[in-house]
């Protein structure tokens, strides 16, 4: 079979083998780094810490730019602070939007309905041939320049769309639903300064229908007032406490902002309760490796935080980081349906394994005698460490709750049970490749071959 190893990863006391789809790999761990994971470490982790941080967290929402998150961000320093790690927050810029108007013309006549602008879609007047370019992959875009186009939702993010048809020169596009529920959608993003408007499946399908016959002038008239807040991120560190140390960093991760009217019991609270559990647990701990946990905002309104703090990291930092565990809605009682594991999974954004996976894997067969699924998935904090080459894995109990985004993700659909294995995974994940008695991680890097 044809297989790109992207990067093979060896640690000590690690034998890795290739998986099947969605099959997480098993890998054996030393006998000494079982006994360290049963018998003196994992012990430590305390559902009930968990389960206070997040009634704490939990009592208002905490959507991105309010007073909530910046309470919950104080909250979460100072809970590092205590334990003596040395902390940053990391404010930066997010944008509310005020639709003044938006209206859409086909030729002289008004489309109708309430069209919809995308969030941080830019203001201007546009009038330009419409042009029909399926769901704007770049496969599917051609010769758009100076044209609107006329895009179907779904399969990749609205950036990506625009982005897609703005490279090829587009001066707007007119985007319908891909499904019955309206036309409230769309997100732009920073620079993307192109009128970008949302309609309706039938409007969508029904101009589908007339660019078939005939070539169609459309106007895109929006206007949006742009307003400035503040988000940030929470920074806490724990350098290599050992001389001899491998100059890596790994580092562990979840979302404090929750959905507008949302408490966020479990998303995210609950990641962050495990973030917050684990930085307690390693406080003390000799570690031959950097540690950094971390809390993200706005993730909600399209992975912002994260994705700076990315875009901040100085090349050397992204040179030393090896694993990147991000923890998102991992205590919902009625999440995971009938799935073994309790529905926990590990996801990629290319549906790869990876070491994140193959120690995942590991951690969960030695503790709980159960295997941990890999799939594929985005839409969440991992996504701008694997942009940055930086191997990484969402853990969540999949399928969500029938709680999700909702006013009730409250304290009590809270299992305690899922808290303690998540943390336990990633905290014995995490340890393998801290503790002073193993190696550093090697990446090993191939060309496509052939495998027999």
């Amino acid at each position: 079979m044809n297989r790109k190893l992207v990067a093979l990863f060896a640690a000590a006391g690690l034998v890795l083998s290739s998986g099947t789809a969605n099959a997480a790999t098993i890998v054996s761990p030393s006998t000494q780094y079982e006994v360290v994971l049963e018998n003196k470490l994992l012990k430590k982790i305390s559902a009930d810490n968990m389960y206070k941080t997040i009634e704490l967290l939990s009592k208002q929402p905490r959507e991105a730019g309010t007073e909530g998150e910046l309470k919950a961000v104080k909250y979460i320093e100072g809970e590092f602070k205590k334990l003596g790690y040395k902390t940053e927050i990391q404010p930066f810029p997010i944008y509310d939007f005020k639709t003044n108007h938006v209206k859409v013309k086909i030729g002289d006549a008004d489309l109708g309905g309430t069209p919809h602008a995308f969030s941080g879609s830019a203001s201007g007047k546009v009038t330009a041939s419409l042009v029909y370019v399926g769901k704007a992959t770049p496969e599917e875009v051609g010769d758009v320049k100076g044209k609107i186009v006329l895009a179907e939702r779904g399969d990749i993010a609205f950036v990506d769309k625009i982005k897609n048809v703005l490279e090829k020169g587009a001066v707007g596009v007119l985007m319908y639903n891909n499904s019955d529920e309206g036309n409230t959608f769309g997100q732009a993003a920073e620079g993307q300064n192109i009128p970008a408007v949302a309609i309706t499946k039938a409007e969508g399908l029904k101009l589908v229908d007339q660019l078939k016959a005939k070539e169609l002038s459309v106007t895109l008239d929006v206007d949006i007032e742009k307003i400035e807040k503040t988000s940030y991120n929470v920074i806490a560190t724990k350098p290599a406490t050992e001389k001899k140390n491998t100059g890596q960093i790994v580092t562990v991760g979840a979302h404090h902002d929750s959905v507008p009217g949302g408490p966020g019991a479990n998303d995210d609270a609950s990641g962050v309760s495990a973030v917050l559990e684990l930085a307690r647990l390693f406080a003390k701990e000799k570690t031959d490796t950097e540690i950094r946990f971390l809390t993200f905002g706005s993730e909600e309104r399209g992975l912002v935080g994260s994705s700076y703090y990315a875009s901040k990291l100085p090349k050397a930092d992204v040179d030393k980081m090896v694993a990147h565990f991000q923890m998102d809605m991992i205590g919902g009682r009625d999440a995971g349906g009938d799935n073994e594991a309790g529905g926990l999974i590990m996801y990629t954004i290319d549906g790869k394994k990876n070491l994140v996976t193959d120690l995942g894997a590991t951690s969960s067969y030695h503790l709980f005698n159960e295997v941990l699924p890999y799939g594929q998935l985005g839409r969440s904090d991992h996504q701008p460490f694997h942009d940055l080459g930086i191997p990484s894995a969402l853990f969540i109990h999949s399928p969500v709750e029938p709680w999700y985004h909702k006013p009730t993700d409250t304290l009590d659909k809270i299992d305690k049970k899922k808290l303690l294995q998540v943390a336990k995974i990633v905290g014995s994940s995490v340890y393998h490749i801290t503790d002073p008695k193993t190696p550093g991680i090697i990446k090993y890097y191939f060309e496509d071959r052939a495998v027999d």
